[in-house]
């Protein structure tokens, strides 16, 4: 077998491990090189307002930062994934405590182009 057939190999049994499937825990995210990502491998962000559990960005940040939002059949997983709840009502994944975040300027998986955005915004990690 080729190194590239063993690296799929070896990404398809990890996809199989509960816990670690996207599809076991909905659209939560999961980490992936270092820093979370969500379902379609975006990078995710925390905020620095953001305390207590409670998220600061909303209206015209959240169009510019949306939500990693909770599906109606998503659960909140063991350990640090949870949901906290939006001024709206919403329900939104936090990670640690802290509520995650996209950023409308990655136009593609992998792109961090909101690192260090006015110093208070931050890749996620694990």
């Amino acid at each position: 077998m080729t190194r590239s057939t063993l690296n799929w190999m070896a990404f398809c049994a990890v996809l199989a491990l509960p816990g670690v499937a996207l599809a076991e825990h909905g659209g939560m995210g999961m980490a992936k090189g270092g820093m979370l990502v969500d379902d379609k491998g975006m990078t995710l962000y925390t905020f620095d307002k953001d305390s207590d559990g409670k998220s600061m960005c909303n209206g015209d940040c959240a169009k510019n930062w949306p939500p990693l939002m909770v599906k109606e059949d998503d659960k909140a997983a063991a350990g640090k994934w949870t949901h906290i709840k939006r001024d709206d009502g919403s329900m939104q994944w936090a990670y640690d405590g802290k509520p995650l975040y996209t950023f409308v300027k990655d136009t593609e998986a992998g792109k961090t182009t909101g690192d260090g955005m006015k110093d208070v915004w931050h890749v996620a990690k694990p």
